[in-house]
Protein backbone atom coordinates (compact mmCIF):
# COMPACT_ATOMS: atom_id res chain seq x y z
CA UNK A 1 0.00 0.00 0.00
CA UNK A 2 1.45 3.35 -1.07
CA UNK A 3 0.89 6.04 1.36
CA UNK A 4 -0.35 9.61 0.52
CA UNK A 5 2.30 11.93 0.47
CA UNK A 6 2.81 14.88 3.38
CA UNK A 7 2.80 17.26 0.57
CA UNK A 8 4.03 19.68 3.87
CA UNK A 9 5.47 18.08 6.99
CA UNK A 10 6.64 21.94 7.82
CA UNK A 11 4.42 24.50 8.90
CA UNK A 12 3.79 26.45 5.57
CA UNK A 13 3.56 30.26 5.86
CA UNK A 14 0.87 32.19 4.36
CA UNK A 15 3.04 33.45 1.22
CA UNK A 16 3.19 29.74 0.35
CA UNK A 17 -0.92 29.85 -0.53
CA UNK A 18 -2.62 31.18 -3.15
CA UNK A 19 -5.53 33.85 -2.68
CA UNK A 20 -7.87 31.71 -3.45
CA UNK A 21 -6.72 28.09 -3.23
CA UNK A 22 -5.73 26.57 0.37
CA UNK A 23 -2.11 24.68 0.27
CA UNK A 24 -1.84 26.05 -3.95
CA UNK A 25 -4.40 23.25 -4.80
CA UNK A 26 -8.01 23.15 -2.58
CA UNK A 27 -10.68 25.10 -3.86
CA UNK A 28 -12.85 25.62 -0.70
CA UNK A 29 -16.79 25.54 -1.09
CA UNK A 30 -19.33 25.30 1.98
CA UNK A 31 -18.84 23.76 5.04
CA UNK A 32 -20.11 20.35 5.81
CA UNK A 33 -19.96 20.25 9.27
CA UNK A 34 -18.14 21.80 11.82
CA UNK A 35 -17.40 20.82 15.44
CA UNK A 36 -15.23 21.22 18.70
CA UNK A 37 -12.25 19.96 16.70
CA UNK A 38 -12.26 21.84 13.39
CA UNK A 39 -14.48 22.35 10.46
CA UNK A 40 -15.13 19.82 7.77
CA UNK A 41 -15.24 21.40 3.81
CA UNK A 42 -16.23 20.22 0.40
CA UNK A 43 -13.36 21.82 -1.98
CA UNK A 44 -12.14 21.01 -5.45
CA UNK A 45 -8.81 19.70 -5.97
CA UNK A 46 -7.80 21.76 -8.80
CA UNK A 47 -4.33 19.93 -9.64
CA UNK A 48 -6.16 16.51 -10.99
CA UNK A 49 -7.92 16.63 -14.02
CA UNK A 50 -11.96 17.11 -13.91
CA UNK A 51 -11.02 19.13 -10.83
CA UNK A 52 -12.66 16.39 -8.39
CA UNK A 53 -14.78 17.09 -5.29
CA UNK A 54 -12.73 16.17 -2.18
CA UNK A 55 -13.53 16.62 1.49
CA UNK A 56 -10.90 19.24 3.78
CA UNK A 57 -10.76 17.97 7.06
CA UNK A 58 -9.29 21.32 9.41
CA UNK A 59 -8.18 20.09 12.84
CA UNK A 60 -7.26 22.64 15.31
CA UNK A 61 -4.46 22.07 17.72
CA UNK A 62 -5.14 23.05 21.59
CA UNK A 63 -1.57 23.79 22.39
CA UNK A 64 0.67 26.60 22.48
CA UNK A 65 3.43 25.41 23.17
CA UNK A 66 6.23 24.62 20.67
CA UNK A 67 6.75 21.61 22.61
CA UNK A 68 2.55 20.50 22.86
CA UNK A 69 2.35 21.29 19.12
CA UNK A 70 5.38 18.83 18.41
CA UNK A 71 3.90 16.10 19.93
CA UNK A 72 0.44 17.29 18.37
CA UNK A 73 2.35 17.51 15.06
CA UNK A 74 3.68 13.58 15.05
CA UNK A 75 0.09 12.47 16.72
CA UNK A 76 -1.38 13.86 13.35
CA UNK A 77 1.35 12.39 10.81
CA UNK A 78 0.67 9.10 13.02
CA UNK A 79 -2.95 9.21 12.59
CA UNK A 80 -2.65 10.16 9.02
CA UNK A 81 -0.86 6.83 8.06
CA UNK A 82 -3.68 4.84 9.88
CA UNK A 83 -5.98 6.76 7.90
CA UNK A 84 -4.30 5.81 4.90
CA UNK A 85 -4.27 2.37 5.62
CA UNK A 86 -7.91 2.02 6.45
CA UNK A 87 -8.91 3.74 3.32
CA UNK A 88 -6.99 1.03 0.90
CA UNK A 89 -10.78 -0.65 2.25
CA UNK A 90 -13.74 0.54 -0.93
CA UNK A 91 -15.69 0.84 2.20
CA UNK A 92 -13.48 4.17 3.82
CA UNK A 93 -12.89 6.72 2.27
CA UNK A 94 -9.20 7.00 0.77
CA UNK A 95 -6.79 9.64 2.42
CA UNK A 96 -5.64 11.88 -0.60
CA UNK A 97 -3.45 13.73 1.58
CA UNK A 98 -2.34 15.16 4.83
CA UNK A 99 -0.95 18.88 5.63
CA UNK A 100 0.33 21.77 7.92
CA UNK A 101 -0.67 25.07 7.62
CA UNK A 102 0.30 27.98 10.27
CA UNK A 103 -0.21 25.08 13.52
CA UNK A 104 -3.28 23.73 12.16
CA UNK A 105 -3.47 20.27 10.85
CA UNK A 106 -5.31 19.28 7.15
CA UNK A 107 -7.14 15.92 5.78
CA UNK A 108 -7.73 15.64 2.32
CA UNK A 109 -10.19 12.92 1.60
CA UNK A 110 -12.46 11.35 -1.03
CA UNK A 111 -15.76 13.01 -1.17
CA UNK A 112 -17.98 9.72 -1.11
CA UNK A 113 -21.27 10.68 -3.40
CA UNK A 114 -24.31 9.26 -2.05
CA UNK A 115 -27.61 9.54 1.31
CA UNK A 116 -26.28 9.10 4.94
CA UNK A 117 -28.93 6.61 6.67
CA UNK A 118 -30.16 9.76 8.48
CA UNK A 119 -31.11 11.56 5.24
CA UNK A 120 -32.95 7.94 4.62
CA UNK A 121 -34.98 8.26 7.40
CA UNK A 122 -35.91 11.42 7.28
CA UNK A 123 -36.69 11.39 3.49
CA UNK A 124 -38.39 8.07 3.29
CA UNK A 125 -39.74 7.46 6.98
CA UNK A 126 -38.68 4.44 8.82
CA UNK A 127 -37.12 0.29 8.00
CA UNK A 128 -38.83 -2.63 9.05
CA UNK A 129 -37.09 -5.12 10.70
CA UNK A 130 -35.80 -7.08 7.39
CA UNK A 131 -33.94 -4.10 6.06
CA UNK A 132 -32.31 -3.52 9.51
CA UNK A 133 -31.06 -7.39 9.69
CA UNK A 134 -29.77 -6.74 5.53
CA UNK A 135 -28.25 -3.67 6.47
CA UNK A 136 -26.11 -5.14 9.06
CA UNK A 137 -25.57 -8.40 7.32
CA UNK A 138 -23.69 -5.85 4.35
CA UNK A 139 -22.08 -3.39 7.27
CA UNK A 140 -20.74 -5.80 10.24
CA UNK A 141 -17.90 -7.11 7.39
CA UNK A 142 -16.65 -3.64 7.30
CA UNK A 143 -16.92 -3.02 10.90
CA UNK A 144 -14.72 -6.25 11.72
CA UNK A 145 -12.05 -4.78 9.19
CA UNK A 146 -11.89 -1.69 11.30
CA UNK A 147 -11.26 -3.29 14.29
CA UNK A 148 -8.69 -5.58 13.24
CA UNK A 149 -7.00 -2.86 12.29
CA UNK A 150 -6.57 -2.09 16.12
CA UNK A 151 -8.87 1.06 15.47
CA UNK A 152 -12.17 2.15 17.48
CA UNK A 153 -14.36 4.19 15.21
CA UNK A 154 -15.60 6.05 18.04
CA UNK A 155 -18.62 7.58 16.39
CA UNK A 156 -20.82 5.20 14.81
CA UNK A 157 -24.14 6.95 13.71
CA UNK A 158 -26.41 7.51 10.64
CA UNK A 159 -24.90 10.61 9.47
CA UNK A 160 -21.51 8.45 9.25
CA UNK A 161 -22.83 5.84 7.37
CA UNK A 162 -23.69 6.68 3.88
CA UNK A 163 -24.78 4.24 1.12
CA UNK A 164 -23.27 5.16 -2.11
CA UNK A 165 -26.00 3.98 -4.72
CA UNK A 166 -23.62 3.79 -8.08
CA UNK A 167 -21.68 0.92 -6.68
CA UNK A 168 -24.24 -0.21 -3.84
CA UNK A 169 -21.58 -0.01 -1.23
CA UNK A 170 -22.04 1.05 1.94
CA UNK A 171 -19.33 3.79 3.34
CA UNK A 172 -18.02 4.67 6.82
CA UNK A 173 -16.74 8.16 7.71
CA UNK A 174 -15.27 10.61 9.92
CA UNK A 175 -13.11 8.41 12.61
CA UNK A 176 -13.32 10.21 15.36
CA UNK A 177 -10.21 8.49 17.12
CA UNK A 178 -7.85 11.29 14.61
CA UNK A 179 -10.19 14.33 16.30
CA UNK A 180 -9.37 13.24 19.64
CA UNK A 181 -5.63 12.20 19.48
CA UNK A 182 -4.77 15.34 17.16
CA UNK A 183 -6.74 18.24 18.88
CA UNK A 184 -5.88 17.19 22.45
CA UNK A 185 -3.25 19.25 24.29
CA UNK A 186 -1.46 16.48 25.75
CA UNK A 187 -2.85 13.11 25.14
CA UNK A 188 -3.08 11.64 28.55
CA UNK A 189 -6.16 10.49 31.39
CA UNK A 190 -6.23 14.33 32.41
CA UNK A 191 -6.58 15.69 28.93
CA UNK A 192 -9.37 13.19 28.15
CA UNK A 193 -11.30 13.87 30.28
CA UNK A 194 -11.96 17.20 28.45
CA UNK A 195 -11.73 15.89 24.98
CA UNK A 196 -14.79 13.10 24.48
CA UNK A 197 -15.31 12.30 21.28
CA UNK A 198 -18.81 11.07 20.23
CA UNK A 199 -22.27 11.63 20.55
CA UNK A 200 -24.31 11.57 23.28
CA UNK A 201 -27.00 8.96 22.41
CA UNK A 202 -25.42 6.68 20.68
CA UNK A 203 -22.24 6.49 22.90
CA UNK A 204 -22.03 3.89 25.71
CA UNK A 205 -21.40 4.78 28.75
CA UNK A 206 -17.40 3.08 29.00
CA UNK A 207 -16.56 5.71 25.96
CA UNK A 208 -18.67 8.87 28.13
CA UNK A 209 -15.93 8.01 30.40
CA UNK A 210 -13.48 7.85 28.14
CA UNK A 211 -12.58 4.40 28.19
CA UNK A 212 -13.42 3.34 24.61
CA UNK A 213 -12.83 -0.61 23.38
CA UNK A 214 -14.10 -2.00 20.57
CA UNK A 215 -17.76 -2.82 22.01
CA UNK A 216 -18.31 0.81 22.12
CA UNK A 217 -18.77 1.07 18.26
CA UNK A 218 -21.05 -2.00 18.16
CA UNK A 219 -23.52 -0.24 20.97
CA UNK A 220 -23.59 2.49 18.83
CA UNK A 221 -24.37 0.09 16.14
CA UNK A 222 -27.12 -1.13 17.90
CA UNK A 223 -28.77 2.15 18.81
CA UNK A 224 -28.52 3.10 14.91
CA UNK A 225 -30.50 0.19 14.36
CA UNK A 226 -33.11 1.34 16.59
CA UNK A 227 -33.20 5.02 14.84
CA UNK A 228 -33.39 3.20 11.76
CA UNK A 229 -36.58 1.62 13.02
CA UNK A 230 -38.07 4.43 15.06
CA UNK A 231 -36.87 7.45 13.99
CA UNK A 232 -35.41 8.44 17.19
CA UNK A 233 -32.53 8.43 19.73
CA UNK A 234 -33.02 7.19 22.80
CA UNK A 235 -33.10 10.13 25.39
CA UNK A 236 -32.46 9.99 29.41
CA UNK A 237 -35.90 8.97 29.68
CA UNK A 238 -35.28 5.93 27.77
CA UNK A 239 -33.15 4.65 30.59
CA UNK A 240 -33.78 2.54 33.83
CA UNK A 241 -32.92 5.13 36.78
CA UNK A 242 -31.82 2.12 39.09
CA UNK A 243 -29.73 -0.31 36.60
CA UNK A 244 -28.49 2.71 33.91
CA UNK A 245 -30.16 -0.03 31.00
CA UNK A 246 -31.60 1.39 27.65
CA UNK A 247 -35.03 0.48 27.76
CA UNK A 248 -34.96 0.11 24.00
CA UNK A 249 -37.96 -2.35 23.87
CA UNK A 250 -40.10 1.12 24.02
CA UNK A 251 -38.53 2.53 20.91
CA UNK A 252 -38.98 -0.78 18.58
CA UNK A 253 -41.36 -3.89 18.41
CA UNK A 254 -38.86 -6.55 16.47
CA UNK A 255 -38.92 -10.50 16.21
CA UNK A 256 -37.78 -12.75 19.30
CA UNK A 257 -34.31 -13.30 18.09
CA UNK A 258 -33.17 -10.09 16.96
CA UNK A 259 -34.56 -8.93 20.33
CA UNK A 260 -32.05 -11.28 21.61
CA UNK A 261 -29.19 -9.57 19.21
CA UNK A 262 -30.16 -5.75 19.89
CA UNK A 263 -30.46 -6.29 23.95
CA UNK A 264 -26.38 -7.78 23.87
CA UNK A 265 -25.17 -5.06 21.92
CA UNK A 266 -27.15 -2.30 23.87
CA UNK A 267 -25.70 -3.61 27.16
CA UNK A 268 -24.73 -1.45 29.32
CA UNK A 269 -21.68 -3.33 30.52
CA UNK A 270 -19.22 -4.16 27.95
CA UNK A 271 -19.15 -8.11 29.84
CA UNK A 272 -22.35 -8.36 28.43
CA UNK A 273 -21.79 -7.31 25.30
CA UNK A 274 -21.15 -8.76 21.85
CA UNK A 275 -17.00 -8.83 21.85
CA UNK A 276 -16.53 -8.67 18.47
CA UNK A 277 -19.18 -7.65 14.93
CA UNK A 278 -17.88 -11.09 13.65
CA UNK A 279 -20.14 -12.47 16.85
CA UNK A 280 -23.03 -11.03 15.60
CA UNK A 281 -23.12 -11.79 12.38
CA UNK A 282 -23.06 -15.58 13.05
CA UNK A 283 -26.13 -15.05 15.13
CA UNK A 284 -27.43 -13.30 12.81
CA UNK A 285 -27.16 -16.08 10.10
CA UNK A 286 -28.23 -18.55 12.61
CA UNK A 287 -31.74 -17.02 12.74
CA UNK A 288 -32.41 -19.09 8.63
CA UNK A 289 -31.23 -22.48 10.56
CA UNK A 290 -33.83 -22.10 13.87
CA UNK A 291 -36.42 -23.74 12.53
CA UNK A 292 -34.41 -26.65 10.67
CA UNK A 293 -32.26 -27.55 13.90
CA UNK A 294 -35.04 -27.03 16.18
CA UNK A 295 -36.75 -30.43 15.03
CA UNK A 296 -33.45 -31.98 14.49
CA UNK A 297 -32.00 -30.93 18.12
CA UNK A 298 -34.88 -32.62 19.96
CA UNK A 299 -33.82 -35.88 18.94
CA UNK A 300 -30.99 -34.99 21.57
CA UNK A 301 -31.24 -34.36 25.20
CA UNK A 302 -30.24 -30.84 25.53
CA UNK A 303 -31.08 -28.52 28.21
CA UNK A 304 -33.38 -25.67 27.59
CA UNK A 305 -30.24 -23.48 28.16
CA UNK A 306 -28.11 -25.03 25.53
CA UNK A 307 -31.07 -24.60 23.18
CA UNK A 308 -30.98 -20.67 23.47
CA UNK A 309 -29.21 -18.96 20.23
CA UNK A 310 -26.69 -17.72 21.97
CA UNK A 311 -25.43 -20.63 23.41
CA UNK A 312 -26.15 -22.17 19.74
CA UNK A 313 -24.17 -20.33 17.69
CA UNK A 314 -21.02 -21.24 19.01
CA UNK A 315 -21.22 -24.90 17.86
CA UNK A 316 -21.68 -25.41 13.93
CA UNK A 317 -24.46 -26.80 11.81
CA UNK A 318 -22.56 -29.88 11.10
CA UNK A 319 -21.60 -30.79 14.90
CA UNK A 320 -25.33 -30.26 15.69
CA UNK A 321 -27.00 -32.19 12.92
CA UNK A 322 -23.75 -34.85 13.82
CA UNK A 323 -25.27 -35.16 17.05
CA UNK A 324 -28.62 -35.77 16.66
CA UNK A 325 -27.37 -38.26 14.05
CA UNK A 326 -25.32 -39.69 16.51
CA UNK A 327 -28.05 -39.74 19.19
CA UNK A 328 -30.65 -40.83 17.00
CA UNK A 329 -28.82 -44.13 15.69
CA UNK A 330 -27.62 -45.05 19.43
CA UNK A 331 -31.75 -45.01 20.06
CA UNK A 332 -32.34 -46.88 16.97
CA UNK A 333 -29.55 -49.62 18.10
CA UNK A 334 -31.07 -49.68 21.75
CA UNK A 335 -34.74 -50.14 20.46
CA UNK A 336 -33.32 -53.05 17.74
CA UNK A 337 -31.12 -54.99 19.98
CA UNK A 338 -34.28 -54.66 22.64
CA UNK A 339 -36.76 -56.04 20.02
CA UNK A 340 -34.24 -58.63 18.97
CA UNK A 341 -33.38 -60.00 22.62
CA UNK A 342 -37.59 -59.70 23.72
Amino acid sequence: MTLPVNSSRHEASPEQRSDDLLHDRYAIGRVLGRGGFGVTYIARDMQLPGRPRCVIKQLCPKVQDPSALKKARQRFEQEARTLARLGSHSQIPQLLDYFEIEGEFYLAQEFVRGRTLAQDVRKSGVWSEQAVKQFLKEFLPLLHYVHRQKVIHRDIKPSNIVWCKEDGRWVLIDFGAVKERCVAPDYSERSMATHFVGTIGFAPPEQIAMRPTYASDLYALGVTCLYLMSGRIPNEQDYDPYTGELNWQNLARVSDHFERILDKMLKSSTHDRFKSADEILRMLELEDHLETLRPCLSHYPLSQAELEPENLEFVSPLVRTAIAIRAWQARLAARQSHEKNR
